[in-house]
């Protein structure tokens, strides 16, 4: 288990993943399978099919106040209101590193729902960084757009609880890691991970960091999956 851990962190799964998400500039690899961007309506959904993947990202108790917000040709907007200042979406390939090889992966889908502080802080990076790569600029000039940005504190620096639930049985993270583990991920201002064990030996804390956005993410699998049954391959 902790070989597969290990793997799907070197290879960004925080975008995507999570995502989570990176805003390093790095140049792009030309053996790629995802050399450049498809057309956009292959990153589309259908809306209602959209909200539904969103809410599978957090349990129930969580996900049904929620708000969600879905990919558009203008950006991510918001479908549904949420009472409970949680916000659920669907991320796609580019919330990974500009260097990950699935960057473009039309197919990714990786459902994510953030607690009120991650909704103020990381969910705004994800935000600017979709709206540049719908306006079509490079990774290089996405990555200088953020990073300024940053500087500029144009966007905000990481809340103390910032917080993605991962639980979605239903999420694809790319053909090498299809929808992994159900894991929790914790955004935190840019800091060593190993002060915190993260990546030692037996430690059950993963971590990427992310130094153009000044973010570290720390991710922890957990043992069921949002709709309460276990993740059996956890036992491998």
């Amino acid at each position: 288990m902790r070989k597969i851990f290990i793997t799907i962190a070197s290879t960004s799964l925080a975008l995507l993943i999570g995502l989570t998400a990176a805003c390093q500039a790095q140049s792009q690899n030309a053996k790629t399978p995802y050399p450049n961007m498809a057309p956009l309506e292959q990153y589309l959904m259908e809306k209602n099919a959209e909200i539904t993947l969103a809410r599978t990202a957090a349990t129930p108790s969580i996900a049904k106040d929620a708000g969600v917000m879905v990919l558009g040709k203008h950006g991510y907007e918001t479908a549904t209101p949420g009472t409970n200042g949680f916000v659920c979406m669907v991320q796609r390939s580019w919330a990974a590193d500009f260097n990950d090889p699935n960057f473009w992966d039309a197919k990714l889908r990786a459902p994510i729902c953030f607690n009120p502080p991650a909704v103020r802080t990381y969910l705004q990076l994800l935000l600017k960084k979709t709206d540049l790569v719908l306006a079509g600029g490079t990774k290089a000039q996405m990555a200088e757009t953020i990073a300024a940005a940053v500087s500029k504190k144009e966007l905000p620096g990481m809340e103390i609880g910032a917080i993605g639930y991962m639980l979605s049985k239903q999420s694809y993270l790319g053909a090498e890691n299809g929808h992994w583990h159900p894991h929790l991920m914790f955004f935190v201002p840019l800091t060593d991970p190993t002060a915190s064990g993260a990546g030692l030996p037996g430690s059950p804390l993963l971590s990427l960091n992310d130094d153009t956005c000044r973010v570290t993410a720390f991710l922890i699998p957990v043992a069921k999956w949002s709709d309460g049954t276990p993740d059996h391959r956890s036992d491998n």
